[in-house]
């Protein structure tokens, strides 16, 4: 037993201990904190990478923005603070390899959708209100692409983003409303194809088969998925379905963006790094935002605020409008509708919206009379205002919201 007693440390090895040296085990610790810190340090890189991307991916309109502030004091001025009213505006340009297949590049541009959504100072609901196209209004005299100046006139609405682009765009929404525009984003035809195919496609439900060769899209009555250029199609549709009037095609529009909103609260998109990435890359290579919004930070403040709003408090509407009298192929606003809408809006107050009630033949030919229409789109309950310590009522108009906007 004495060569066992003999040996250095004998009884250990004989224990069978597992144990390294104790030099090896410091040097082993070296190596996993240095693994470890490399790791870290990818793991910033990578993530700072991405953040640079995205927020360089961004277009900042600081046209728009020189061009505001040569107004500014001659624009509304916020009512209510921690509100916000946001412009969403869609670009019908054809510039672009990706947007040259909708048409020649006419070398200017319309805006044939245009979103004004409010967001609450308490971020409890939101409130998407669509302007018509068609709308006859006044537009100001705005700043032309080539340096001249327009003259202020009456002009139906999405002639403004042709004259002047977003700001001469913004500048007739306030004068129509009267409502502070906080922020805008333009997206054109392909940056509207790429969100949706990053969200997987969004759920839509026909009552009837769809076949319009000039938004080149044929679809099957029912339940079924549009993924990018469908989508595209479908929201662009103007004479395949109903009565082929852009009224119609507003509301399929509403529909969409509901099924969007619905999508990507119940998918959890926002919440999920894995999915959230690929939507902010589309994202934010598809707009074009004033300066405000031109950077990664500012768009997920924006989001941070509205992600947790339930859908069925995402409300759709239109401007209450009907046939103008002077050409029916227009639009003009009825009142006193139209200014309540803007002034609950302005104030920050509460409205509700409820669906339109089913439309017979008769019934639709009548609200197409310029004498008789009362807000095909979005008429306001006739409600009285509040007297002394009472409350007004708060009013309903036509609309729908994210939470029934699927098949029903």
């Amino acid at each position: 037993m004495t060569d066992s007693a003999g040996i250095p440390g004998g009884t250990e090895a004989a224990g069978g201990s597992s144990k390294p040296p104790r030099g090896r085990r410091r040097r082993l610790l070296r190596w996993i904190a240095l693994g470890l810190a490399l790791l870290v340090l990818c793991g910033a890189a990578v993530g700072w990478w991405l953040y640079r991307k995205l927020d360089g991916n961004i277009t900042e309109d600081t046209s728009a923005a020189a061009e505001l502030g040569r107004y500014e004091r001659e624009r509304p001025t916020h009512a209510v603070g921690g509100s916000q009213n946001i412009l969403l505006i869609g670009s019908d340009s054809r510039s672009g390899k990706e947007n040259a297949r909708y048409g020649q590049d006419r070398g200017t541009e319309r805006s044939d959708t245009a979103i004004l959504l409010h967001l609450p100072a308490d971020r409890r609901s939101a409130t998407a209100v669509s302007i018509p196209r068609d709308l006859m209004t006044r537009i100001p005299a705005c700043l032309t692409a080539d340096g001249s100046r327009t003259a202020e006139r009456l002009a139906q609405f999405n002639w403004a983003y042709q004259w002047g682009g977003a700001a001469c765009t913004i500048r007739t929404v306030e004068k129509l409303t009267a409502i502070r525009i906080d922020h805008h984003m333009v997206v054109d035809f392909d940056g509207f194809k790429k969100m949706v195919d990053a969200v997987g496609g969004v759920e839509i439900c026909l009552k009837q088969p769809m076949n319009d060769s000039e938004a080149k899209l044929k679809l099957p009555a029912g339940r079924q998925t549009l993924h990018g250029e469908q989508a595209l199609g479908f929201v662009r549709a103007r004479y395949s379905l109903g009565n082929g009037s852009d009224t119609e095609r507003m509301e399929r529009q509403q529909q969409f963006l509901g099924s969007l909103v619905e999508k990507v609260q119940s998918t959890g998109v926002l919440l999920n790094p894995g999915r959230l990435y690929p939507l902010l890359d589309a994202a934010t290579s598809s707009v074009t935002t004033d300066p405000g919004l031109a950077s990664l930070r500012g768009l997920y403040e924006l989001v941070r605020g509205i992600r947790d709003i339930p859908a069925e408090q995402v409300k759709f509407l239109t401007v209450p409008r009907r046939p103008y009298a002077a050409d029916p192929n227009r639009d003009e606003l009825v009142q006193p509708d139209a200014a309540q809408l803007f002034e609950q809006l302005r104030m920050d107050r509460p409205l509700t919206v409820t669906p339109p009630p089913p439309t017979t033949p008769a019934k639709a030919e009548t609200e197409q009379a310029p004498e008789t229409a009362r807000a095909a789109e979005g008429e306001a309950s006739a409600a009285p205002k509040g007297t002394g310590s009472t409350p007004a009522p708060v009013p309903t108009f036509t609309g729908t919201t994210a939470g029934t906007a699927d098949c029903r």
